[in-house]
């Protein structure tokens, strides 16, 4: 395991060998802790959280705030990491966004595309969608109130300035990436792609996140929750199930495992 490797994937180590990686990106803002929940949670599946620069162990590390050099970087770590083996992609809110534009440069590489890719809480990268002022704009104080209504922070961490001042940069980096993020038209992916939707998602219009099936030519399936911005966070056995239903056929008789 390379060290960009381990830096990136800091809880690959708690996972089976020998198990399918699905590399997992956060939302902006988030880090690996996101998904550790889901460890041990699907049968024959590695669920490797990606940690990205700029927060827990890689606090003093620059956080991205462009999607490009992003994206290449990550790419060098999924297909060294994924080697032969058949692999997933998850990513949810902004992860949803490097989820796609990490698979259209490892198709620009000549990689091996993951086997399926999920996404959640994002809308289609093609689709038009108002979700608030940006974040380059706001004050401190407006900051901390978004993500008090956008849920999934903490509150005592939302009150403690010391922390505050450790995680805004990498927050503020992340929306960046977002907001100077502009959609290239490419062909379709060949990758089949599960879509789990919120019916009151301030930030992922329940109704745009069908606009993914113009993105593959592969089967899209689009599954609804009831919740907002992190219902799949909120309800993780039920999104569990939609995952391990779409990686049941990819592991079955899958010739890395016995």
């Amino acid at each position: 395991m390379t060290d960009l490797e381990t830096v990136w994937l800091p809880l690959r180590a708690h996972t089976q060998a020998d198990a399918l990686p699905m590399f997992c990106l956060p939302h902006a803002g988030g880090s690996a802790s996101a998904y550790r929940g889901w460890m041990g949670k699907l049968p024959g599946v590695a669920v490797l959280p990606v940690q990205p620069p700029g927060r827990e162990a890689r606090l003093r590390d620059a956080p991205h705030n462009h999607m490009g050099p992003l994206v290449e970087e990550l790419a060098t770590v999924v297909l060294g990491v994924a080697g032969t083996r058949p692999y997933a992609v998850y990513g949810h809110s902004l992860g949803g966004l490097v989820g796609f534009e990490l698979l259209r440069a490892i198709r620009r590489r000549g990689g091996a595309m993951p086997a399926h890719f999920f996404v959640s809480g994002c809308v289609a990268p093609h689709t038009a969608f108002d979700d608030g002022p940006p974040v380059a704009g706001m004050s401190l104080p407006q900051l901390v109130e978004m993500l008090r209504q956008l849920g999934g922070t903490p509150e005592w961490l939302l009150n403690d300035p010391s922390v505050l001042d450790m995680i805004v940069p990498a927050v503020r980096a992340d929306f960046s990436i977002k907001e100077t993020y502009e959609y290239v038209s490419e062909a379709p992916l060949q990758v089949p792609i599960t879509v789990l939707s919120s019916t009151h998602d301030p930030r992922a219009s329940h109704e745009l996140q069908a606009g993914w099936r113009d993105q593959t030519i592969g089967a899209c399936q689009v599954h609804t929750l009831v919740g907002g911005h992190f219902a799949v966070f909120e309800q993780p056995e039920l999104t569990q199930k939609y995952v391990n239903a779409a990686l049941v056929p990819i592991l079955y008789g899958s010739p890395f495992r016995n």
